[in-house]
């Protein structure tokens, strides 16, 4: 049917057109019948056509008839040919060139091309001349609805709040198809958009395909359901019934909304922690449910309430949104056995739209506490205790109190931390804690003991804590005043009786309270025909001053003048110092010129430039002795065997032998009767560079001691090269160490003349083969 009303159309619009390029060639026709007055010999167009239509997917067998191409050339007499060109000439289109009928010979898609271009011309079939111009034609092919509407994709993924208003942001997603068919020509590519599966959830606008929420916000909950599945039609022809459709999916997905406050999962935790737990300990966790996601789900705990607020605190795991309890504070279980708090959550962010009064929940928290033997208790963090310096041994110094915190209540024992107490100066009572001296004591040593007492429970001794105590020594008045320095001065020949010499001070080790106050005079012994008057000046100086105005360097040079210093304290304590004057001459300002030859010194001696030149004295005198030393140690001995022919030299060496009574060094019995002076000869005596000395060995007076005293000399002297005897033997001796032949030196082998047993050689191996031979045979054997 649709195929026929196709074919009207086309019937009555190639009509049509045919009548007008009818009425056009009449007009052409005309113009140039008047032309041709004027131009005779020009050759007037016959064509009868212009514009061609043909319908697309034609479904016929035979050739589709376009239309037919005439010429005014065409007399009918068959001596014209028509002749066709351009796209799809002899291929798609074909035409008759006897009468011009143009046919497709094929089915054609607009949508692949909507248009063809040829050209045709009328010759002459036996000239084969052309008897039109070639001129241009369309062929135009008419559109049918055969394109469905297509999407540009084949599933859509949009999202949107939950509980969105349907009029204000409930927009989802947007979704467009697009149509092949020609839409300028008919209905063919009108689309119109509806919804096939998605109600009521959701809407489509039919013209711009937007989708959007169809339901109010109540119905629209992600905690009932979260995602959804739309299917969305396009139908052509304006959504006219015979046009064709096309469908997409839209996968629709509800967003979170914080519209949902935190919910406990139970009303009431119940919790216990040990005494013993240190601040930060964990003491539980608590749950809470929120249906919301991500950061709306979030939440923090407080405690707002309860006796336990100050003992623990409360926070927000971050990756389990948990309440964690800690503890904030020391428990204890004495003192407190359980803890009551009220516990509130709330989530971190909130929707001013779902704010309402359930959107914070409450539980309630108990917290028991655990008891724990603990260790015994001081009453004080530390302690200080002071006594006298002069206080007697036993004397208490003061006491230490300790007490097991447990409901058990279990005795404690005290005693001293010896390490803090090295030299045993204390000592505590291990039952009341008292602590008393041991032994007596100097603040000028040391004026403050820090020792640590230990509490030790007797129920359990790993039980016990320490505690530091602090002893200062109060000072008494012990010391003697002294010079601050030791004080010597000069006084001219010719002076002023009481011109000042010079100015002393004093010092004490004590310390008293109210500051030191010192007093001075002069000594009782030296008050009689005294030379010098010593003047207390009070501010604990005193001038000592001339008493007469002539002084002889000759009749006496030093005067010595005895100074008493007294302190101001109780029990007063006083010390005589002795001021050394010496008389010089002095020019006419008093400038010292010339003295006595003594040494200006305080104490009998030796004067500094004295000591001085003695020590260098000895320095060098060292360095000699050093010197003397290594040269003789590194001189280089003549050899033992000059000549290898003058065997006499061996001989005169072998005379030699133990050294006679000049070998004082090996063998020295005086050592033996004084053991003392045998250790300090053994350190200074001379060693060989390569050989490590044994250690010094002690000698006594018995038997056994004098044995291992010579066996030790005559070791060091078998070793020692410098020692006589001076032969071969410790050349022979150190090499021969460790061989099967040991050494080869005629010290060792025997002085008799019996005869010798040589058959050993045989065991010392290959090399002493042959002198086993030479040696082992009987005397026979040579004869």
């Amino acid at each position: 049917m649709r195929t026929i009303l196709l074919g009207i159309i086309w019937l009555c619009l190639s009509l049509s057109l045919d009548a007008m390029s009818l009425s056009r060639q009449k007009i052409k026709t005309a113009e140039t019948v008047s032309r041709g007055e004027k131009m005779l010999k020009r050759v007037r167009r016959g064509w009868m056509w212009n514009q061609f239509f043909l319908q697309e997917e034609y479904t016929g067998t035979d050739y589709q008839y376009i239309g037919k191409l005439q010429s005014d050339q065409d007399h009918g007499n068959g001596l014209v040919k028509y002749v066709l060109s351009g796209e799809g000439a002899g291929t798609i289109f074909v035409i008759d060139e006897n009468n011009g009928d143009l046919h497709a010979t094929r089915r054609l898609d607009r949508e692949e091309k909507p248009f063809y271009i040829l050209r045709a011309t009328v010759v002459n079939k036996r000239t084969g001349q052309k008897l039109e111009p070639e001129t241009e034609f369309t062929i135009k092919l008419h559109d049918i609805n055969d394109n469905e509407p297509q999407f540009i994709k084949e599933v859509y993924t949009g999202s949107v709040p939950e509980r969105s208003d349907i009029v204000v942001s409930n927009r989802v997603i947007r979704v467009t198809a697009t149509d092949a068919d020609d839409s300028m020509y008919g209905n063919s590519a009108k689309l119109v958009y509806s919804i096939s599966q998605g109600h009521p959830y959701f809407s489509v606008d039919p013209n711009t395909g937007v989708i959007r929420t169809a339901l109010g916000p109540g119905d629209m909950d992600r905690e009932q359901r979260e995602h959804y599945q739309v299917v969305i039609e396009a139908k052509d022809m304006a959504g006219q019934r015979g046009g064709l459709t096309g469908t997409t999916v839209v996968n629709i997905t509800l967003t979170d909304v914080n519209d949902n406050p935190p919910r406990f999962t139970q009303s009431i935790y119940q919790f216990r922690v040990s005494e013993s737990s240190k601040s930060g300990t964990t003491v539980g966790r608590i749950q809470a449910t929120d249906r919301d996601i991500g950061k709306n789900a979030e939440m923090y705990f407080t405690i707002v309430s309860g006796d336990g607020m100050d003992m623990f605190e409360i926070s927000t795991d971050k990756d389990t949104q948990e309440g964690v309890i800690t503890v904030s504070k020391p428990l204890d279980y004495e003192k407190k056995q359980s803890y009551t708090v009220e516990i509130q959550v709330q989530n971190n962010q909130v929707d001013p739209r779902f704010l309402s009064a359930g959107s914070k929940d409450m539980a309630t928290v108990r917290i028991g506490v655990e008891d724990v033997d603990e260790p015994p208790l001081f009453d004080k963090a530390s302690y200080l205790m002071e006594v006298k310096e002069d206080a007697m041994v036993g004397v208490t110094v003061g006491s230490v109190s300790a007490m097991d915190p447990d409901g058990a209540r279990s005795m404690v024992k005290y005693s001293i931390d010896r390490r803090t107490d090295m030299d045993r100066l204390f000592n505590v009572h291990p039952g009341n804690g008292s602590v008393f001296l041991l032994k007596s004591l100097d603040r000028e040593e040391t004026a403050w003991h820090n020792i640590s007492i230990i509490a030790t429970e007797f129920n359990n001794p790993r039980q016990s804590s320490h505690v530091p105590v602090y002893i200062r020594l109060l000072d008494i008045n012990d010391n003697a005043p002294t010079f601050a320095t030791i004080y010597e001065t000069f006084v001219c020949e010719r002076t002023k009786a009481g011109q000042r010499i010079q100015t002393v001070s004093a010092v004490d080790a004590d310390e008293p309270s109210m500051g030191h106050k010192f007093f001075f005079s002069l000594a009782s012994e030296g008050m009689h025909r005294s030379n010098f008057t010593v003047r207390d000046n009070g501010d604990n100086t005193a001038s000592i001053l001339t008493r007469r105005a002539t002084y002889s360097r000759l009749h006496q040079s030093i005067y010595l003048i005895p100074v008493v210093i007294t302190d101001g304290d109780y029990p007063m304590q006083s010390s005589t110092g002795t001021l050394t004057v010496r008389v010089c001459t002095c020019d006419r300002e008093g400038n010292m010129e010339l003295c006595s030859a003594e040494a200006l010194s305080s104490s009998p001696g030796l004067s500094t430039g004295a000591l001085i030149a003695i020590l260098l004295c000895a320095i060098i005198l060292l360095m000699i002795v050093v010197l003397f030393t290594a040269l003789k140690r590194q001189r280089k001995q003549e050899p033992l065997i000059i000549s290898k022919e003058d065997v006499r030299d061996n001989v005169v060496s072998y005379n030699d032998e133990g050294g006679g009574e000049e070998d004082t060094q090996a063998f020295d019995i005086g050592a033996l009767r004084h053991p003392d002076a045998a250790v300090a000869l053994e350190e200074t005596a001379k060693q060989r560079r390569d050989i490590i000395p044994t250690d010094t060995i002690l000698a006594s007076r018995d038997n056994g001691d004098v044995r291992e005293f010579i066996n030790q000399r005559v070791l060091e002297n078998d070793c020692n090269p410098t020692a006589p005897p001076y032969d071969s033997l410790a050349t022979y001796a150190y090499e021969g160490a460790g061989s099967v032949a040991e050494s080869l030196s005629s010290l060792g082998s025997t002085s008799s003349e019996a005869e010798q047993d040589y058959h050993y050689l045989s065991d010392w191996g290959p090399r002493f083969r042959k002198l086993a031979d030479m040696y082992g045979a009987e005397d026979s054997d040579f004869s």
